[in-house]
């Protein structure tokens, strides 16, 4: 009982540290004018069916320049639905998707694969290829898309990002040899290991224990830190939301509920926002 009780205070006390940390991080986006503003995707009034259900009925958004934006909603709100509409996994039924400057509705398939290439996409599943060694996951996409590279650029990128989310010593494991929160971490090493501009996270702690959970949520900043990233993190985990947001955005019923900081939700009186932030 009292190792329980322990690892509650400590997973609390890396929780507010996070937050703590995040606030500090928005007020230096405010203060030094980081964001500028600048709004790197643009969403409006997308619509999206399956059928005769509608997933998505009137959703905008924007994602701004250097920001870590997180879209919550219930299970089955379209939070997923939304952000494979950014790269075209899906075809929305209508409305306009804007990235980095682009209508993607109107690129050839040439066109979005250049897209593409700017923008990290981390799988709920992680999807790593299960019969290659980290190594050769990670050597992949850059082979693909980094054509240019020596071998010795190769390895030393490998080995930067491997480093950069703590698992250098996996270099040469098959994924079966991983915990769920190992994989977790190699497939956001594989995601960072072309340098995007946009990162796109779906689900990042689903399936994690607590505290992997809040190592996922400090990897997601450090990511932000480091590499200037501008992130879309869909969850409905309430303790990765505060410690990653920026900004918030609620969907329900298809379309976008509320807008604004952890500390306006946190705040709010609505009933159904306070479902999700009631402690």
């Amino acid at each position: 009982m009292r190792h329980q009780e322990s690892s509650v205070k400590h997973r609390e006390s890396r929780i507010k540290n996070q937050v703590t940390l995040k606030m500090e991080q928005d007020r230096d986006i405010s203060t030094t004018g980081k964001s500028n503003n600048k709004t790197v995707v643009e969403i409006s009034n997308l619509k999206k069916s399956f059928a005769n259900q509608e997933v998505l009925k009137d959703v905008s958004l924007q994602l701004f320049n250097g920001e870590n934006l997180v879209v919550l909603g219930k299970s089955g709100s379209g939070k997923s639905v939304l952000v494979k509409c950014i790269v075209q996994l899906l075809k929305p039924d209508s409305g306009t998707i804007n990235v980095l400057g682009e209508d993607v509705s109107t690129l050839t398939t040439n066109e979005l694969a250049e897209l593409r290439k700017k923008i990290g996409f981390l799988f709920q599943s992680g999807a790593l290829y299960d019969s290659m060694t980290v190594k050769q996951n990670l050597e992949f996409p850059l082979r693909r898309i980094r054509k240019n590279l020596t071998q010795k650029e190769i390895d030393n990128k490998i080995e930067e990002v491997l480093e950069n989310v703590g698992l250098l010593d996996a270099l040469n494991k098959m994924p079966s040899q991983l915990s769920g929160g190992m994989r977790k971490r190699i497939s956001l090493a594989r995601t960072i290991v072309i340098d995007p501009q946009i990162m796109l996270y779906d689900e990042p702690t689903t399936g994690l224990d607590p505290i992997t959970s809040d190592e996922i949520s400090t990897l997601i900043n450090d990511v932000q830190k480091k590499y200037k990233t501008s992130s879309i993190i869909i969850t409905h985990d309430i303790e990765c939301a505060r410690s990653t947001a920026n900004r918030l955005v609620m969907l329900h019923d298809g379309a976008v509920y509320k807008e604004g900081s952890i500390e306006e939700f946190e705040k709010s009186d609505d009933n159904f926002v306070k479902s999700f932030f009631k402690s």
